[in-house]
């Protein structure tokens, strides 16, 4: 990953809404949660959860399907990996697995069939 694509990705997560949703999507895992949920959840109009879902999209940690006249907001697996993956690559003289919480291996099953090892795939594993 270049060092801009994780100033973009790590700048979309420093603001409360943004990280908020960020990890209501990472609990949900590969299914996502449609975008009315979301919203009723963070108690903000829609206009409003559209622009910071646009600032996570925008980032790549996010991405969005339409299910009939839904739109359903899911986690981007395999970039939250390689952000994952970079910021923890040079840690503890290439012993990264010390770097990860306890809690990181039961965070998701799904993560393998989304082409991350399970523990790669940190953020949101704790409430």
């Amino acid at each position: 990953m270049e060092i801009n694509k994780a100033v973009t990705a790590l700048s979309s997560l420093a603001q409360e809404s943004r990280l908020t949703i960020f990890r209501m999507l990472v609990k949900a895992g590969p299914e996502g949660m449609p975008a009315g949920k979301i919203a009723e959840k963070m108690k903000i109009p829609a206009n409003t959860l559209s622009f910071h879902v646009k600032e996570l999209a925008n980032a790549g940690l996010v991405k969005s399907r339409k299910v009939g006249r839904s739109v359903i907001y899911q986690m981007n697996a395999p970039n939250i990996g390689e952000l994952m993956s970079f910021l923890t690559e040079d840690c503890c003289q290439g012993h990264p697995d010390l770097c990860l919480p306890a809690s990181a291996s039961s965070c998701c099953e799904t993560a393998t069939e989304s082409g991350i090892s399970a523990n790669r795939q940190v953020i949101g594993a704790e409430n």
